[in-house]
């Protein structure tokens, strides 16, 4: 069966999607959007380092973004402004990427593969990395899923109970270096904080609980995935690209929703106002 490439790219796209469904969530909630995109950002230097060094472009990415999310959170709070820092260290980590991959002989022809992604060329050894890079992504966040949604609402409330906050960031931030280094071959690095803000930003309008808005994200991801991979074969159009335009049209369509139930909910007259 994997040996079919439609198929090993549906159970990537599936792969990310399932991994970028809580952090998402977690990125929403937060108001963590450029947080995710510099950390994005800066994978096309870990790339950049890897073919330099002839060393694993996983691994070189994983590194690199882990490097610019922790230096976020220790730079947050002293003097700089957080757009302002983000800014700087997003599109400076992602210009020098580019420059360092300039020097390298043969790599001209790829880099719209890691800007852009590629998940028609993932084989099986990223399919591996892809699903075990997803599945320490949910078992960590769900280990800390209790202690992650009491950081998130109450910094005051997170200390009362003994949570350190900044422990439960530097977990989504490990968290995030995975996801972003996993999902580099299906989406690419332009295009990955779309894939963990749009489902979650979609799936919030019909959530009641955490837990729900994260399965709906999860599902609305997958959709997304599997659905822009199928339009892209069928429409010869960039699949990263497909898939994100995908999400967004349902994102559109989750919100006209949400807004058509909150008007009908506000015209039709409860049992107190009939009386």
């Amino acid at each position: 069966m994997l040996d079919d490439f439609l198929v090993r790219a549906a159970l990537a796209g599936i792969g990310v999607a399932l991994a970028a469904a809580p952090l998402g969530c977690f990125v929403v909630w937060r108001r963590m959007a450029y947080f995710g995109d510099a950390t994005a950002h800066a994978a096309i230097l870990g790339v950049a380092l890897s073919l330099l060094l002839s060393t694993s472009i996983f691994a070189g990415a994983l590194v690199v973004s882990l490097i610019m999310a922790t230096a976020v959170s220790l730079l947050s709070g002293r003097g700089y402004a957080m757009d302002t820092l983000l800014g700087v260290m997003a599109h400076s980590a992602l210009a020098f990427g580019l420059v360092a991959v300039s020097f390298v002989s043969g790599v001209r022809i790829d880099l719209m593969a890691y800007l852009f992604g590629d998940i028609l060329a993932v084989g099986k050894l990223d399919l591996a990395i892809i699903w075990g890079g997803a599945g320490i992504v949910l078992v960590l966040l769900g280990w800390r899923w209790s202690s992650l949604l009491t950081a998130t609402l109450n910094t005051d409330l997170a200390y009362a109970s003994g949570i350190d906050p900044k422990r439960e960031q530097l977990i989504l931030t490990l968290s995030l270096a995975v996801v972003v280094a996993v999902a580099l071959k299906v989406v690419g690095v332009l295009l990955i904080a779309a894939l963990l803000i749009i489902p979650a930003a979609a799936a919030r309008p019909f959530s009641r609980t955490p837990e729900a808005m994260v399965l709906l994200a999860a599902m609305i991801g997958a959709t997304a995935t599997t659905g822009g991979l199928q339009a892209a074969f069928w429409l010869d159009t960039p699949t990263g690209p497909t898939i994100v335009s995908l999400a967004a049209i349902l994102f559109a369509l989750s919100s006209f929703a949400g807004y058509t139930r909150l008007k009908v909910s506000r015209a039709t007259p409860s049992c107190e106002e009939s009386r």
